[in-house]
């Protein structure tokens, strides 16, 4: 195998994490161990501190894909948060956990304060939420009258309008062909997951 010097490698592992970050899928140390084929896992921890230390790169301590790109000015920072699956918009059904990967948002809240559910059902149609987007949502156990929040009724998690009414939670659709959920009437236990903060759309 020919030469390569350490900053032409290090530059080779600076192109293959950016581009895996930005795909979604940060890798881990050992990601890069195998796609370079060091013997050994420090070597590429190595490179990796080295291109923390240059500012090419930022580290999440604690994690195992905690690798980031660095922010620079103003801006609100970009974050990896989970995609954990799919929520109903229309009848409850049971909430789904996929194998998780990561999309990137740029947002003023931690990264574990959010994660990313995907759509299904037509009963926020009028909200402009369709079958297929993508939702951001914010974890918070509470949520004012009018948000926009994932819940989980028993087991199963829906999208809907946050409304109170006589001192209890009703879950509005956003389609007159749906209606409302008022947890607790069936004695099923309720809690909110979080509020929606963004919608995502893939136009393809």
């Amino acid at each position: 195998m020919a030469y390569t010097s350490p900053g032409k490698t290090r530059e080779k592992i600076y192109d293959f994490v950016r581009e895996r970050i930005l795909s979604g899928t940060p890798p881990t140390t050992r990601d890069v161990q195998r796609a370079f084929g060091f013997r050994a896992v420090q070597s590429a921890r190595q490179h990796l501190e080295k291109l923390v230390f240059e500012g090419k790169l930022a580290k999440v301590d604690g994690r195992s894909r905690g690798y980031r790109l660095p922010e620079f000015g103003k801006a609100s920072p970009t974050q990896l948060i989970p995609m954990l699956g799919r929520v109903q918009a229309g009848e409850l059904t049971e909430a789904m956990e996929d194998p998780p990967e990561y999309i990137m948002v740029q947002t003023r809240f931690d990264d574990d304060e959010l994660f990313a559910l995907t759509v299904e059902g037509e009963s926020m149609l009028h909200a402009g939420i369709l079958p297929g987007d993508m939702v951001i949502v914010r974890r918070q156990p509470t949520a004012s009258p009018g948000d926009i929040v994932v819940a989980l009724v028993g087991d199963e998690a829906t999208v809907k309008r946050y409304r109170e009414r006589d001192g209890r939670v009703e879950l509005h659709p956003e389609n007159e062909a749906f209606d409302p959920i008022i947890p607790r009437e069936d004695g099923a236990p309720f809690s909110l997951l979080g509020k929606v903060i963004e919608i995502r759309r893939s136009v393809e």
